[in-house]
């Protein structure tokens, strides 16, 4: 058993970066521990991650804001306040806010994420 309590004290938060589009802080709420790790998202608008997979899937629990989560080949969903979404292993998928709103969500991922390509404007459009 381990406790783990809430966000690491000292530990700024983190700018991310060649894997998102806009502008995405993260604030790491679980370092990797035995394949799992966890983190709160904050996004501003339009900003998004690029496609991605996880070995073992990835939860996503929406705490603010509005946004969207897409599964390639699919069309793209509206998230908000209060949502929780569960993405199957090797499902591969983007995430982000609003167009017009901001989105934050704790990110629970499981095993390595695969990072891909960029979601392009286009595709991004199609989910508004």
């Amino acid at each position: 058993m381990k406790v783990i309590h809430g966000r690491a004290q000292g530990k700024p938060s983190e700018q991310r970066g060649p894997t998102f589009t806009g502008v995405v802080w993260a604030d790491p709420v679980m370092a990797p521990t035995d394949g799992v790790g966890i983190n709160h998202v904050f996004f501003s608008p339009g900003a998004r991650t690029h496609w991605h997979t996880h070995a073992q899937g990835q939860i996503l629990q929406v705490t603010g804001g509005s946004g969207w989560i897409c599964v390639h080949g699919q069309q793209a969903e509206p998230i908000r306040t209060g949502d929780f979404v569960w993405i199957g292993p090797h499902e591969k998928h983007w995430h982000g806010a609003s167009a017009d709103s901001y989105m934050s969500h704790v990110a629970i991922s499981l095993g390595d994420a695969d990072w891909l390509e960029e979601v392009s404007e286009q595709d991004y459009r199609q989910a508004r």
